[in-house]
């Protein structure tokens, strides 16, 4: 099934391939300092944060399902459910919000303050991923938010680099508790009991921008996974992960009555500035939860064609605010082009 984006707002008729287009963004970001505020305003009523605390449903979750292995460079391999699962098996699951049925029903990855894109892994987060390994990042002792996690990719990678905890949070409840959790389940039982060679056999190898997914289906001869998965409750890696969901403003009043309150050496957060409405939330979160001396790694791309966000309107929106400087890090060069940025704590100036 083809997928595309299909925002509830108006959309631009800009062509991102169009020179006239990038005139027109470049205008926008000259006149951002202006505009910025105005454009930041909520569309939608904030969705209540809550904390996911049950596991053990999340197995029924891996049961004949269609996996896929990312694999870069040194980094350890990253499972994760393929999103193709949802689209065949939507009218089988528990979606209190009508989620799974909206985007195969608009074929839509994404439709705004309903559905925030969570069940598909974005381009960017390979970017990040592949940053991590050339610049042989670990994560060892440090505490991880992976903000806007979807699939949790860059939130298991921390997991398994060594990271004493982790946390995810998703908009949506049901992309948690039935992609999130389950990847997390997914790549504990993969740590525990290895890949046998006879399973590195199986499986269709796809490469794709350098990045090699393996996708294989589990069939009714492999081990059953629920009893693969027992007791991963006690689990050590999950015993260090937290899961959550909501709105960035509510999660962040979850954790701020929470004593002592979290705070993170790492954030990372990939394709989450499209919509320039959520930026006074997003800023506010990572303003009160990064650790004084933390980074927040951000992938994203230079624009979002048909909702106006993207990275040149990002960079004003924080150079208003003060409060963190950005470093590029990473530029690519062709097509629609995408980014990976730092932000840090500015420096109080010696008098």
């Amino acid at each position: 099934m083809s997928f595309c984006f299909n925002f509830d707002l108006p959309a631009q008729t800009t062509n991102p391939d169009d020179g006239d287009g990038i005139k027109l963004q470049n205008g926008k970001r000259d006149n951002a300092a202006k505009s910025v505020e105005d454009e930041t305003k909520p569309a939608e009523p904030v969705k209540e944060a809550k904390e996911h605390l049950q596991l053990s449903d999340s197995q029924f979750f891996l049961r004949d399902a269609v996996t896929e292995t990312v694999t870069i460079g040194a980094l350890p391999p990253l499972h994760f459910l393929n999103e193709t699962v949802f689209e065949k098996t939507a009218s089988e699951r528990d979606d209190g919000e009508e989620i799974l049925s909206r985007t195969v029903a608009q074929r839509s990855d994404l439709i705004s303050g309903v559905y925030e894109g969570g069940l598909k892994v974005w381009e960017c987060t390979y970017d990040l991923l592949e940053l991590i390994e050339r610049d042989g990042e670990t994560f060892g002792g440090k505490a991880v938010l992976d903000l806007g996690c979807g699939a949790g990719l860059l939130g298991i990678l921390a997991l398994k680099r060594g990271a004493k905890q982790v946390h995810f949070q998703d908009y949506n409840s049901t992309v948690i508790e039935q992609l999130t959790v389950p990847n997390v389940i997914l790549n504990c039982h993969e740590d525990d009991e290895g890949d046998s060679e006879d399973e590195e056999g199986k499986g269709k190898i796809l490469e794709e921008d350098g990045c090699k997914k393996k996708v294989k289906e589990v069939k009714d001869g492999d081990p059953p996974v629920k009893k693969r998965a027992r007791d991963l409750s006690e689990h050590p890696l999950v015993a260090k992960c937290r899961f959550f969901s909501g709105d960035w403003s509510t999660f962040l009043t979850l954790l701020q009555n929470e004593e002592p309150q979290p705070k993170y050496d790492i954030i990372f957060t990939s394709e989450t500035i499209y919509n320039t409405s959520y930026y006074p939330a997003l800023h506010e979160t990572l303003h009160k939860l990064l650790a004084p001396d933390g980074l927040v790694h951000l992938a994203t791309k230079s624009h979002y064609f048909g909702v106006g966000g993207g990275l040149h309107l990002f960079e004003t929106f924080v150079e208003q605010r003060g409060v963190f400087s950005m470093e590029h890090l990473w530029d690519g060069e062709e097509g629609l082009q995408r980014h990976v940025v730092v932000l840090r704590f500015k420096k109080e100036k010696a008098t």
